[in-house]
């Protein structure tokens, strides 16, 4: 017995020792993805995780602080280390919390100065809003818009005659991904009263640009070919896409169709050959592959193809619609000063536009409908649709947004 009274003792004096510290050490550097970005070999997904729901992780250093707390006379200088790190630790994982609620003060005035009013009363962000939603989910039917391509299209729960039409468009480095992408918050756009069409497009590299362009083309007209049988109106469209989605949001968006009220792009590149001088083979997609399988190759060899496809060359004062950004200013994937080039841009041809930059934010950052970023996503969603999609007037001017 004495000698398993001694065993048990080492043991103990090793967990306050060595294991305790290490583990508030650990989670300490993991809490520094909401402010670093991060390493190319971590998953970027474990920076999404730490960063919209850092408020659930706190119990990690409160419980390894609680327990140091108790040891804290058998090795007072490892629980002072241990301390110390959840104390750091929790700063960093309610960073996001904290910089949300700051944003949410400041983004209504925000969006009313950038593309004009709308009677949203809710907040921006709410702490006790901060939590886990399950999208409530709602009719939705597959049709054919073209030969071997399809969209799910979700009719407007609520609201009185043919609905504005919000046309999502997929991420995946244009090589992978679908239409049944992070459907939660296309249930929570028809339960706001607009029909929503998420539509896959031809992946590359058996199809390269102008392929998807085409694809997207076909499926607005589709949709204004069977607008009345699907309850919609053709003539107040907007595009919604993620990272190279948002790419093709802006490079179709911008090509002059008036049906198109409003562009919205998320964590997206705008400039082909401004994204290729900064891709690096090394980086965590591989981001050189990707364009040359997308673009057939580099911009010099394929000088029209890059043009083509950069919405920011595709800028116009009076023809480009109202534009909402949002990008991770940590963003490892998609560099923010590819949405804050396009921000400069739209503002130097007096396009109504807002750059949403989140400070703690990386790619994917409104996967999570009720942290940080989700929450402010979705407010600037309302408030932009609500004023794009309005029925009384045409789209908003720029000399109307001052």
């Amino acid at each position: 017995m004495i000698q398993l009274a001694g065993h048990f003792s080492r043991i103990v004096s090793m967990l306050f020792q060595l294991i305790l510290p290490g583990c508030a050490l650990f989670t300490l550097a993991v809490s520094l993805l909401t402010a670093v970005r991060v390493p190319a070999v971590v998953n970027w997904r474990v920076a999404v995780i730490v960063g919209e729901l850092g408020y659930v992780l706190t119990l990690v250093p409160l419980t390894i602080g609680c327990t140091a707390w108790t040891g804290f006379d058998q090795a007072p200088g490892a629980t002072l280390i241990t301390l110390g790190a959840c104390a750091v630790a929790l700063v960093f994982l309610l960073k996001p919390s904290a910089q949300a609620w700051r944003q949410g003060r400041e983004l209504p005035a925000r969006l009313t100065a950038a593309f004009g009013p709308v009677p949203v009363t809710r907040p921006a962000f709410a702490l006790a809003s901060l939590g886990f939603r399950t999208a409530v989910p709602g009719p939705m039917q597959t049709h054919e818009f073209a030969p071997g391509l399809a969209l799910d299209f979700y009719p407007a729960a609520r609201g009185a005659g043919p609905a504005a039409c919000v046309v999502v468009i997929h991420g995946g480095g244009w090589d992978s991904g679908d239409r049944r992408q992070l459907p939660g918050l296309n249930h929570w756009l028809a339960r706001q009263g607009y029909a929503v069409a998420a539509v896959s497009y031809r992946l590359a590299p058996a199809h390269p640009w102008p392929a998807q362009r085409e694809d997207m083309l076909a499926a607005l007209a589709w949709l204004k070919a069977h607008a009345d049988r699907l309850g919609l109106d053709p003539a107040r469209l907007v595009l919604l896409g993620r990272s190279a989605g948002g790419q093709i949001a802006t490079a179709v968006g911008y090509l002059g169709d008036p049906a198109v009220r409003g562009v919205i792009a998320l964590y997206a590149p705008h400039d082909m050959r401004f994204a290729w001088s900064v891709s690096r083979p090394d980086d965590a997609l591989n981001s050189l592959r990707l364009m040359r399988q997308y673009l057939g190759g580099p911009p010099e060899a394929r000088e029209a193809i890059y043009d083509s496809a950069s919405g920011q060359l595709l800028v116009k004062a009076g023809r480009t619609p109202p534009t909402l950004l949002v990008h991770g200013t940590i963003d490892t994937l998609v560099w923010v000063r590819h949405s804050r080039r396009l921000a400069a841009r739209l503002a130097e041809a007096g396009v109504p536009h807002l750059l949403l930059e989140l400070p703690w934010a990386t790619h994917a950052l409104e996967a999570h409908a009720g942290g940080p970023g989700g929450q402010l996503t979705t407010h600037a969603l309302e408030h932009f649709l609500a004023v794009v999609t309005a029925r009384k007037g045409k789209r908003i001017e720029p000399e109307e947004a001052e």
